[in-house]
């Protein structure tokens, strides 16, 4: 068979569509959007990348990364965890990166664990001085500590904040009643607990009760921020006018360091009339410390599209429904409107 000309040649190579495998392309776009700290649209290309090539350990190790990042630990050491039962414990980076996670977390003595687990498995491992040091600093912290049972109260007090934030922002208000409860009891010094009850109780449908515990609450703390913003939904939501104006003459110059607090005000502002000055706030919270918030999604797309931003709202939205696919099944807020 006759050989081709150069130009032959060069016009059936211009045609030819060179093969990517999908899951290094979704791999690759995740760690771009990654380093531009784009941290939702990363994890929707790392989750698509895993589901392409779920044998592909460093898909997911990524995206515990990502987690930890944003601060949603626990997350991260589940996947980290489904790494090394699914792929061998030769992941020996995961044990360390689990450490991380649980000291952020203040679980010291799991952080410790795990410590120990990554230097007696890889003891010349990329992390070795970075896991030393580690167990230096949980070792002083663990000599403050007077008792092992002060930790094991220490665990149960974070299962059970992390199950009501769980209940809380899927609007599950029965579920959520009886855990703060016994938070309450259990935890008496605890007033973020306090908070949450009177919350959950009054969209639950007991609002005198909710209203007349948080005033009770608000007397004895006068300079409570998030007592305030309860107090400012409730009466927003029962239509007391003057009362409102008053709550929201009290916060709307407060500007708190806390971002969840920063995060409630902008959220007591989108049940008045402020919309300019709730969308405001919004645009100032920093995302990805509040992606696991599925209310920050709900309510700051409320008010782009009540602020005739409409695009931003959609998009506000949709990022929402893909890091929570629960919010993707409810209505678009403005729908409720």
């Amino acid at each position: 068979m006759p050989r081709m000309h150069n130009y032959e040649e060069n016009q059936l190579n211009k045609n030819v569509i060179p093969f990517i495998p999908e899951g290094e392309f979704y791999f690759a776009k995740g760690v771009d959007a990654f380093y531009k700290r784009k941290f939702d649209i990363a994890l929707k290309w790392l989750k698509k990348a895993a589901e392409t090539d779920p044998k592909e350990a460093l898909y997911q190790a990524q995206m515990s990364i990502i987690y930890t990042e944003i601060g949603a630990y626990h997350a991260a050491n589940q996947v980290l965890t489904t790494i090394i039962k699914e792929h061998g414990e030769s992941y020996y980076d995961c044990y360390y990166l689990i450490a991380n996670n649980y000291a952020h977390l203040g679980l010291l003595r799991d952080a410790q664990k795990y410590a120990s687990l990554y230097l007696e498995k890889d003891p010349d491992g990329e992390f070795h001085d970075e896991t030393e040091q580690l167990l230096t600093l949980l070792e002083l912290s663990l000599e403050d500590e007077e008792t092992d049972e002060s930790f094991a109260e220490e665990d149960e007090w974070l299962i059970y904040q992390e199950t009501a934030f769980y209940h809380i922002q899927r609007h599950e208000w029965v579920s959520a009643l009886p855990i703060l409860q016994e938070m309450m009891t259990r935890f008496p010094s605890y007033a973020m607990a306090k908070h949450q009850y009177h919350y959950a109780l009054f969209f639950s449908g007991k609002r005198d009760e909710a209203i007349g515990l948080a005033e009770t609450f608000y007397k004895n703390e006068p300079t409570s921020i998030l007592s305030k913003t309860n107090l400012l939904i409730f009466h927003a939501e029962q239509g007391h006018i003057n009362i409102t104006e008053a709550f929201i003459e009290a916060l709307i110059n407060v500007y708190p360091i806390q971002v969840e607090q920063s995060l409630r005000i902008a959220i007591a502002l989108s049940y008045t009339t402020y919309l300019t000055q709730a969308y405001q706030r919004f645009k100032l919270l920093t995302k990805s410390k509040l992606s696991n918030h599925l209310d920050y999604f709900r309510a700051f797309a409320k008010v782009a599209y009540l602020n005739d931003n409409k695009d931003h709202a959609n998009q506000i939205w949709m990022e929402g429904c893909h890091l929570h696919p629960e919010l993707a099944k409810e209505n678009a807020p403005w729908s409720r409107i």
